[in-house]
């Protein structure tokens, strides 16, 4: 297979020339949330490489497309989600069949059902021979590499990045600080958040970010930390958001969203995590970045369960003192590094 690189196209939107709209489509589904998105951008990139002649088609949450159109690897985005971290039921495909369909959403026939349904010439899926045995204890972007190399695809699992936003930060060199998760399980609570934003605060500008739902939560954040009203960012559309962590000072955050926006935009970031190893889900190891966590014997890789409704045992056993120092380390090491990615 070639790895050359393709010719751009037009991403997330419809074929860009008559040659576009007849070439042959390869059709991937990942239709979960912002954080699976960002795990599998080496994964594109590699399917990117190996099909430069195909239109790479992602079925994933619409609400996603601004960070799949910096991904630069997808030339259209096909809405799909269900609720939770369900499998859609179908896909609404138009046009002959894919060449190829690659399921990067589960393991098993199930979630590869939807992508059957289109009667595709050719199946990449943990499900399907000659893909290579699942493992439990392994990274999330490692996995979907080397389902693709059990394939004939070469992958690189470090190739994480996104590309520069668009539009500029509305608060380029805030330290961030997000104290939402989806569940509770994997928030950190809002009075320790708070007492490391008053710590910061005293050296650096302090925004508190908040998601969809979690407004009240980053408004008695602040609060509590001494902030005004006006450091609480609610409502960013994704685009604004990706801007605001590319540019921030630094970012402290839980296993949620945002650490991967970190992640791929080689932000310093401190990410907390609880009912689950930041070994399978973590930044990778890096000065830039630095994952906490105190797990109990045993050495499960999820312990807990991420999707609890009272914080983790192990998320409450990071103290404020061991993130303050946490983010002097990611902060001072990007400053030695001169501000370059890793």
């Amino acid at each position: 297979m070639s790895t050359a690189s393709p010719p751009r196209r037009s991403p997330c939107g419809p074929p860009a020339s008559p040659r576009d709209a007849v070439a042959p489509r390869l059709l991937v589904l990942r239709a979960l949330g912002l954080g699976d998105l960002l795990t599998v951008v080496p994964a594109l990139h590699a399917l990117r490489g190996a099909f430069p002649g195909h239109r790479l088609v992602l079925a994933a949450p619409g609400a996603l497309s601004d960070v799949v159109a910096a991904v630069g690897a997808v030339d259209a985005l096909l809405p799909a989600s269900a609720p939770g971290r369900a499998v859609p039921e179908r896909l609404d495909w138009r046009g002959p069949p894919p060449e190829v369909a690659v399921d990067l959403h589960g393991r098993d026939a199930h979630s590869l059902r939807p992508l059957l349904a289109l009667n595709p010439g050719r199946v990449i899926s943990y499900a399907r021979p000659p893909a290579p045995a699942w493992r439990e204890r392994e990274h999330e972007r490692a996995r979907w590499c080397r389902l693709l190399r059990g394939h004939g695809v070469p992958a690189d699992p470090a190739r994480i990045g996104l590309a520069g936003p668009r539009a500029p930060s509305p608060a380029p060199g805030a330290v961030l600080v997000h104290p939402g998760a989806e569940a509770v399980a994997r928030r950190w609570p809002a009075e320790r958040f708070a007492v490391v934003a008053r710590a910061l605060a005293a050296d650096h500008r302090v925004l508190v970010t908040a998601g969809p739902g979690e407004e009240r939560l980053g408004h008695r954040v602040a609060a509590l930390a001494g902030l005004p009203r006006a450091a609480v960012l609610t409502g960013l559309p994704l685009a604004a958001l990706s801007s605001l962590v590319a540019e921030a000072r630094a970012v402290l955050v839980g296993d949620t969203g945002v650490a991967h926006l970190a992640t791929a935009h080689a932000t310093p970031s401190v990410v907390l995590f609880g009912p689950v190893a930041p070994e399978l889900w973590g930044p990778p190891r890096s000065f830039r970045h630095r994952a906490l966590w105190h797990p109990g014997p045993g050495g499960d890789p999820r312990p807990g369960d991420p999707h609890g409704p009272e914080p983790d045992a192990r998320l409450l056993r990071i103290t404020v003192p061991e993130v303050l120092a946490a983010f002097d380390r990611v902060t001072s090491g990007a400053e030695r590094d001169g501000g370059q990615p890793t």
